[in-house]
């Protein structure tokens, strides 16, 4: 694959970038985009994140941005990254790294001049692929270009070194397959495998963070199913078993067939036990958000139907329940939870007295709004004048 160029894509041409480039001397080598960016674009992808690779050193990059009025936020000052808003779009831009000193968590760098001694320090070829901001030329130091042909991911150098520097680089490794591999890379895979208790050591936010991703890529399920059997997952989420990867094939089966796009919480739910959603989600410092749906998730799809679950517990939560129960999903398809048109001050107005009572009314008006099907405004109004005369009537006779 010599001779590749960048292709024309859209975020090329996002406002601010030409003038990022001119600031930081592209058309005099001083930088070239790296990373995803690269990677997608030659993949025909939409590209979210740019990253800007540069040999100058922080300094000398906030200097220039601010001299042609582009915003610079010290993002990652002390690792060499500076945040350059231009026009509005939002680039990286890091100054050529070399690694010091790595405990599996940190590296301790120090800036450097060398392309090739940046691209030594990355993670996998696909990822250490440089292009020209003006010609567009590729700059591949390490068969990046022929890994992404083969759709191979693929560590750079010795993959027992490059996991002893991140551990992380395990889960990473799983994460990039699941998205971009066909077969994976071997000695990938024994390096992780035989380090793989190395993931002790990482917090497990960090964890957390990969496996959600992972989740979602178009091969997860093959993937998470290969990190089962290689006992990828034992030392840091010993719950996952078998049944566990059973389940959450059948997951991403219902949704493709109901259309619905993949959810990390919700997969996560199916490859859980249920009696361990709420542990793992609390040691995987999930928000209370997602802790609160891992563990609704099992909880069935209840027998009001698809729409008053939604209504209930959200559709977000509803759609979880149904699809790890083989449930129908498709009435919630496109529907959004209406608002009970009627308050406790209607109820009030119609006699009660304000307290306890008004609560415990509208409880059941809004139980027969939604056995109903969610009637109109004059249907509630109705439902609500036959539960006050019938609280009234309860209240004289007592």
């Amino acid at each position: 694959m010599g001779g590749v160029t960048l292709p024309e894509a859209p975020w090329r041409a996002r406002p601010g970038l030409a003038a990022l480039e001119r600031a930081l001397d592209a058309a005099g080598g001083r930088a070239r985009y790296v990373g995803g960016a690269v990677r997608d674009t030659l993949l025909g992808l939409d590209v979210a994140d740019i990253d800007l690779a540069t040999p100058f050193v922080p300094e000398e990059v906030v200097r220039r941005l601010e001299g042609a009025g582009i915003r610079a936020v010290p993002t990652g000052i002390a690792h060499g990254t500076v945040t350059a808003v231009s026009q509005g779009s939002v680039v990286e831009v890091t100054t050529l790294r070399r690694d010091v000193a790595t405990d599996g968590r940190h590296a301790v760098v120090a800036f450097a001049d060398d392309w090739r001694e940046d691209a030594a320090r990355r993670d996998f070829t696909i990822n250490a692929l440089y292009a020209d901001p003006v010609g567009g030329a590729i700059h591949d130091y390490f068969g990046g270009l022929d890994d992404l042909a083969a759709r191979r991911v693929r560590f750079i150098g010795d993959p027992h070194r490059r996991i002893a520097e991140d551990h992380l680089r395990i889960l990473r490794f799983f994460r990039f397959h699941a998205r971009f591999g066909d077969a994976i890379d071997a000695e990938g895979l024994a390096a992780c495998v035989a380090r793989a208790n190395d993931l002790m050591a990482l917090s497990r936010e960090r964890v957390a963070a990969e496996l959600l991703k992972l989740l979602v890529a178009p091969g997860a399920v093959a993937v998470v199913r290969l990190m089962h059997e290689s006992g990828i997952f034992r030392p840091v989420l010993p719950e996952i078993d078998r049944d566990g990867v059973a389940r959450l094939a059948a997951v991403a089966e219902r949704e493709r067939a109901a259309g619905v796009a993949p959810d990390s919480i919700r997969r996560l739910a199916a490859l859980l036990p249920p009696a361990a959603a709420e542990g793992v989600g609390a040691r995987l410092k999930l928000s209370n958000a997602d802790r609160k749906r891992l563990v609704q998730a099992s909880a069935g799809p209840g027998d009001e139907g698809a729409r008053a679950l939604g209504y209930r517990v959200g559709t977000a939560s509803a759609l979880d329940r149904l699809l790890l129960a083989g449930a129908d999903p498709a009435p919630l398809s496109d529907w959004m939870p209406p608002v009970l048109p009627i308050g406790g001050g209607a109820l009030v107005a119609r006699g009660l007295t304000r307290g306890p009572e008004v609560a415990r009314v509208l409880r059941r008006v809004e139980d027969r709004w939604i056995a109903e099907g969610f009637p109109d405004a004059a249907r509630a109004e109705a439902i609500a004048d036959e539960e006050v005369a019938q609280a009234l009537r309860a209240t004289r006779n007592s």
